[in-house]
């Protein structure tokens, strides 16, 4: 049995993961995974029901899934954290070490992307660390306000981290065709944080011969994706810099709402859409879950090494393929591209597909 916890979030998380709970049903059926799907409250619900926006038996059920699908959340709108409004994102993270952010842009069959050239290139975000405020300290935030006139913001950045995000960016390489990892930093001004980092990528390049290795300077890398991103294959960076810099090679590509993400770590992975919980599309039917749905699927790719598999690979693939025929048609796919389906009607087409 392969347990796979669920938590629907805030705003439209409730609408498309339901539509993506679907979909993992319907690959179930089709390829005998044997799941348990399992659901648990989290957001506004958990903090109205038990005072905190992640309890720990949330938690505690999130360590012991072989999965888990987080569905987006609205943590700019919670109550401070001491009053129960903690980040469900970033706690994760953290308790499941939940190292590496790994984001594909690629621009669907048929498409363009927004410059009219296709995209097709993966974001490696080191997840744990960095300026997220969140989780870079052992106890209390990273934000610090010594007088009412003064913010301070700490970055922790560690030969560790950089140390794992550089090998899961350079064995990700190795997987596809172009085998080019490129480090983005600003060490020409944050001389030893970004210095220490590209110090940790630059000892496991000269580990592989056989990937080619370049370095660009994070603004100029935001340059170079709007002009030409097709020169670029894997790109490994520190939290901040991947977080931006995976918005924009997404929307290059096609738009967040197709946006697949994977937290990924050695015992632990969760799928999560890239975008945001879109409060204001909540409950309409418009809400595209194309992304999370294409997040399940790299969470099955990390699942079919996991156990030793090839049913979790194919569901993947089948999951890919449903997205694909989904999105090519106006019946099948929601407004934002171009159709007339709505949030739950998506997701059926999605799951009739991978049922085959």
């Amino acid at each position: 049995m392969t347990t796979i916890l669920t938590l629907d979030g805030d705003g439209i998380g409730p609408e498309i993961t339901a539509a993506t709970r679907a979909v993992m049903e319907a690959a179930d059926r089709r390829f005998a995974l044997g799941l348990h799907i399992e659901r648990a409250e989290i957001g506004f619900a958990a903090l109205k029901a038990s005072g905190t926006t992640i309890p720990e038996a949330v938690i505690k059920a999130a360590l012991a899934a072989d999965g888990v699908v987080l569905g987006p959340v609205s943590h700019n709108d919670y109550p401070p954290v001491a009053e129960g409004g903690l980040n469900p994102s970033g706690v994760l993270r953290k308790r499941l070490d939940l190292f590496a952010n790994i984001r594909p842009a690629k621009t669907p069959p048929g498409a363009s992307g927004a410059t009219g050239k296709p995209v097709d290139l993966v974001t490696v975000r080191e997840n744990t660390e960095g300026f997220y405020a969140d989780r870079n300290m052992a106890e209390g935030s990273g934000e610090l306000l010594p007088d009412a006139d003064m913010a301070l913001a700490v970055r922790k950045v560690t030969r560790r981290a950089s140390r794992r995000i550089a090998e899961a960016a350079f064995a990700l390489a190795l997987t596809r065709e172009a085998r080019h990892v490129t480090a983005v930093h600003k060490a020409n001004v944050l001389r030893v944080s970004d210095g220490l980092f590209l110090e940790e990528v630059r000892a496991v390049a000269a580990q592989h011969p056989g990937v080619a290795y370049d370095e660009v300077l994070v603004d100029a890398m935001a340059a170079h994706l709007v002009r030409d991103a097709g020169r670029y294959d894997v790109i490994c960076t520190t939290n901040m810099y991947g977080d931006i810099l995976s918005d924009l090679a997404a929307e290059l590509a096609g738009g967040l709402g197709l946006a697949a993400s994977l937290n990924a770590g050695e015992t632990h992975a969760m799928a999560q859409a890239q975008h945001g919980s879109a409060p204001d599309i909540a409950g309409t039917g418009r809400a595209n879950p194309a992304s999370l749905v294409g997040s399940v699927a790299m969470l099955f790719d990390w699942l079919a090494g996991r156990k030793d598999t090839a049913a979790f690979s194919e569901a993947a693939q089948a999951i890919r393929a449903g997205l694909d025929a989904a999105l090519a048609s106006p019946d099948t796919c929601t407004p934002d591209q171009g159709g007339r389906a709505d949030t739950a009607a998506m997701g059926a087409a999605i799951a009739r597909h991978v049922t085959g």
